[in-house]
């Protein structure tokens, strides 16, 4: 992909990502009870607010708060500044591969400023499932991140496939 046009593609996607989960965590802060679950659709959607201190389903949450800091604000930064390092940096890269790794950075990017404003913490508002089988609370920053690491794995297999063929 062209310089240029790499660069407007990742400007663009980090403004969606980071804008459309700031402006829902915004209202989930604004309009979701703290202490209720609010359940659609038979349960299969719930919307549950909550500010997670640690990462991915609250990993790390029992950390001290220094270590927390250490890792999920300053080490996040440090992978985000290395992913957007290469990304712009890279003599060239396949346009699925700077979508996957922008959405990355996008998700990373507004997860990190949750966790400047707020103490170390990331709000989190969303969970789905059917019965007991349900995912962890979410938001769309986390949404963007694993939507971008299972399309960058899909195309890193595929390219490994077709280089086997």
């Amino acid at each position: 992909m062209a310089g240029r046009m790499r660069i407007v593609v990742i400007a663009l996607t980090l403004l969606l990502c980071v804008g459309c989960d700031q402006a829902t965590k915004s209202v989930a802060k604004e309009y979701l009870p703290r202490n209720h679950v609010l359940s659609f659709a038979h349960d299969t959607f719930r919307l549950h607010y909550t500010e997670n201190a640690g990462a991915f389903l609250s990993f790390g949450s029992a950390l001290p708060e220094k270590a927390r800091m250490v890792l999920f604000t300053i080490g996040n930064g440090a992978i985000l500044f290395g992913i957007l390092g290469f990304l712009l940096f890279a003599p060239v890269l396949p346009k699925a591969t700077t979508v996957f790794l922008a959405l990355i950075a996008g998700g990373g990017l507004s997860n990190l400023v949750d966790r400047i404003a707020y103490g170390g913490s990331v709000v989190d508002f969303l969970n789905i499932g059917i019965g007991s089988l349900r995912t962890g609370i979410f938001n769309i920053a986390d949404v963007a991140i694993m939507a971008g690491v299972v399309g960058f794995i899909a195309i890193s297999l595929w390219h490994e496939r077709m280089a086997g063929s």
